[in-house]
């Protein structure tokens, strides 16, 4: 079975616990602060994919770092896929999660790649902009691409607009072959 749908499952578990015990909340907040975590360390993420460092050194590691850190509801998904030997997992679990957590809380995560960073006032309107929309609430992810030249390439879900002066003047080279 693939990873991501492992992953998936998890994830649906964990978020079904979460929402039992009312502390979906708390779970997303620890799930980003795992993602955080695994972003700023290499060696972590390594560590946790490795076959040779063994489970119990495993979670005696996430016991030191988590344990009083996090809800007990995300404590124990910690320690049943380290009991399970899958604690490469818990990366792509988080993600899952936070996927999950955003289609609960209709929360539509949005990418914005530009030239140069936007203003506050212009990510205020591509989220205005997008929310009506989509009729969601909207959360800006901005990434700066200076190849783009000019103008932005939106991204929301499948759906992606570029109206980057590179992919015009792409169009333009390929209409001039």
């Amino acid at each position: 079975m693939s990873e991501s749908i492992v992953a998936y499952r998890y994830a649906k578990a964990l978020i079904d616990l979460a929402n039992q015990q009312g502390v979906v909340d708390e779970v997303n907040k620890d799930m980003s602060f795992f993602e955080a975590i695994c972003d700023e360390n290499a060696n972590f993420v390594a560590v946790m994919a490795n076959p040779i460092v063994r489970h119990d050194k495993k979670l005696s590691i996430l016991k030191k770092i988590f344990e009083n850190n996090v809800n007990n509801v995300t404590y124990s998904i910690f320690s049943v896929l380290t009991k399970k030997n899958r604690e490469k997992l818990i990366y792509p679990i988080a993600k899952e999660f936070q996927k999950l957590y955003n289609l609960q809380t209709g929360v539509q995560i949005v990418q914005i790649s530009s030239s140069v960073a936007l203003t506050e006032a212009q990510k205020a309107e591509f989220a205005k902009l997008v929310s009506n929309a989509i009729s969601k609430q909207v959360l800006i992810e901005e990434s700066v691409d200076e190849s783009l030249i000019g103008g932005y390439v939106l991204r929301v879900g499948d759906t992606q607009i570029d109206t980057s002066v590179k992919k015009k003047l792409n169009e333009l080279k390929l209409a001039l072959s």
